[in-house]
């Protein structure tokens, strides 16, 4: 046996990795798998981006960067958040990271303390709850199901808050939903904030530009509480920029100086060619963006249309992110070949094994009756993919 510590032991894998290495290895045994659990877009990274890293590398941008990245990406950062979302930050309170996963992270790491709780409405992503356990802290789930559209009402937030809570993570569009929080509910939560200073806010919002309702609404807006929300966001979806691995927080001064610190210790500043390939998507031509999200909308419509013909499935539309997580309830109990559908990470075992189609179980979600599906694939993987599912979830009894 080898003795790993007890902070790794306590942490479960990521489930939508594990799905896709399993979607990968059915794939190299030469099966047709349409892999519909990964959660990156399927574009290529905009070929203006591309030729500003080029160029960073032809100007020998080949040296460590500042722990929280170069002056001029923080700077272009400071710009769009004024431009897009009427906040006002410096670039003292930005911080570059390797991702937006890793962005939350350093936040956890640098506000939470033994035993301080985390409020984690579900359905969440699935690194959320592992991340506080890295912090040791302690999660306080709070379930807000497909009848009120997979989002936490503001009573439920207020019920939820206790002396020990330190921090709420708010993620609007939601991974795994494509739920969407209005201008009016972001207001209730924060007048329910606004009465509880010892609580922080994490909102991770990266799936800000994929958005299918009016326009993208974040809690840092509100007065009230702004010196307590740490928006975290990052190039990845927008910018189809999964691999290029950088993200940012703007936050509080203080935080943003916590994690500078905590930064310079295990990983110092992100990649510096990602970097300058990142200042070249804030600053550059933004007809990418909506050219991706118009496909985006596209194959939403297409999907959402084609699983609420799944007998069955309960369905609510995503108003963002390129997901869909039904309800599937129905087909939990149900057996083949001697297994029973225990939860949906069984269904998602079944529908990959029986339909080669990959799905993500809500298990690892904190919705045991829930798969998601990522339509970030062709309009024709799509229809393929339900046909597939509608055969194999046939032969459940």
């Amino acid at each position: 046996m080898n003795p790993v510590s007890l902070r790794l032991a306590s942490l479960a894998p990521s489930e939508t990795l594990a799905m896709s290495q399993k979607s990968n290895e059915l794939k190299a045994k030469g099966f047709d798998v349409i892999n519909l659990s990964v959660g990156e877009p399927d574009f290529f990274t905009p070929d203006h981006i591309k030729l500003a890293a080029k160029q960073a590398v032809d100007n020998n941008f080949s040296f460590y960067s500042p722990v929280p990245g170069f002056p001029a990406l923080r700077k272009a950062i400071v710009e769009k958040l004024k431009k897009e979302n009427n906040l006002d930050y410096t670039i003292d309170q930005i911080v570059c990271s390797n991702g937006a996963k890793q962005s939350v992270c350093n936040v956890l790491l640098s506000i939470i303390s033994p035993g301080d709780e985390v409020i984690v409405p579900a359905p969440y992503w699935v690194s959320y709850v592992e991340m506080v356990k890295l912090a040791e802290g302690k999660n306080v789930i709070v379930s807000a199901g497909i009848e009120q559209d997979f989002k936490m009402t503001a009573a439920q937030l207020e019920a939820a808050i206790t002396p020990k809570t330190k921090a709420l993570i708010l993620c609007s569009p939601s991974n795994p939903t494509g739920s969407v929080y209005s201008k009016e509910e972001l207001k209730a939560l924060a007048e329910v904030l606004a009465k509880h200073p010892q609580v922080y806010v994490l909102s991770d919002e990266i799936y800000e530009h994929i958005i299918y309702v009016g326009k993208h609404e974040s809690i840092a807006q509100f007065e009230s509480i702004r010196e307590r929300v740490i928006v975290i966001n990052g190039v990845s979806k927008a910018y189809a920029m999964t691999g290029w691995r950088i993200g940012w927080i703007a936050a509080p001064q203080w935080i943003a100086s916590a994690c500078n610190k905590l930064q310079g210790q295990y990983t110092s500043g992100p990649c510096s060619v990602s970097q300058e390939a990142a200042r070249a998507a804030y600053t550059g031509d933004q007809a990418c963006v909506t050219e991706m999200r118009t496909a985006f909308e596209r194959r939403k419509n297409l999907i959402v249309k084609l699983m609420r013909e799944v007998p069955g499935f309960k369905v609510q539309e995503p108003k963002g992110a390129f997901y869909v997580f039904p309800d599937c309830s129905a087909y939990l109990g149900k057996s083949f070949n001697g297994k029973t559908m225990a939860n949906a990470a069984d269904l998602s075992m079944f529908l990959l094994e029986e339909a080669h189609v990959a799905a993500v179980g809500g298990v690892a979600f904190g919705a045991p009756e829930c798969l998601r599906f990522s339509y970030a694939t062709s309009d024709e993987n799509i229809v393929k993919a339900v046909d597939r599912i509608k055969i194999a979830l046939a032969k459940l009894v």
